[in-house]
């Protein structure tokens, strides 16, 4: 490589190291504008779980609010999101960290056609089917929390947003 290929590859990997480090626009406080929680969710009513020691702890730094629910049949996780953050990372993540093993599914779309991400988690003998989707306000919706993210990094889908995750028993 030559000595100014190098050099500009030099200065290429210091304006990448630098992007995130860029003041993003300034988030609206977490309660301000809060609609609150939906009492349904998919025709079932929900009924709030409280959050584990673990899911309190990261919903204290999260900009936004978390909220854990359940229809009687399926787990599902609301967080409300007011600004593009890293701290909003994938449910595989967590199914991971806990130890399951993953296998992606096919994109489902839903009796709305609704898009939604989806794997099936296993560990021992329990199977979990997750999907999950994040949308905002405009009618945006992503199956994928790294194609939000640079979405709204970038201005081109505009917050609060909803992250849904659903977790049930897998038949």
């Amino acid at each position: 490589m030559s000595r100014r290929a190098s050099i500009a590859f030099f200065a290429a990997c210091l304006v990448a190291a630098a992007v995130p480090l860029l003041p993003a626009a300034p988030a609206p406080a977490a309660a301000s504008g809060f609609p609150g929680w939906p009492a349904d969710f998919e025709g079932r009513p929900l009924r709030p779980l409280p959050l584990s020691a673990l899911e309190a702890r990261f919903a204290d730094n999260f900009p936004g609010r978390v909220g854990r629910f359940s229809d009687g049949e399926r787990e599902i996780i609301l967080r409300w999101v007011t600004h593009e953050t890293r701290r909003l990372h994938p449910a595989a993540d967590c199914f991971k960290a806990s130890g399951y093993e993953l296998t992606p599914g096919p994109i489902e779309i839903d009796a709305h056609g609704v898009r939604w991400g989806r794997f099936l988690a296993r560990r021992g003998g329990t199977s979990i089917s997750v999907r999950e989707r994040l949308h905002d306000g405009d009618g945006q919706s992503f199956t994928d929390v790294s194609a939000w993210y640079w979405a709204a990094f970038r201005g081109r889908s505009r917050g609060p947003w909803w992250a849904i995750t659903v977790a049930s028993r897998a038949h």
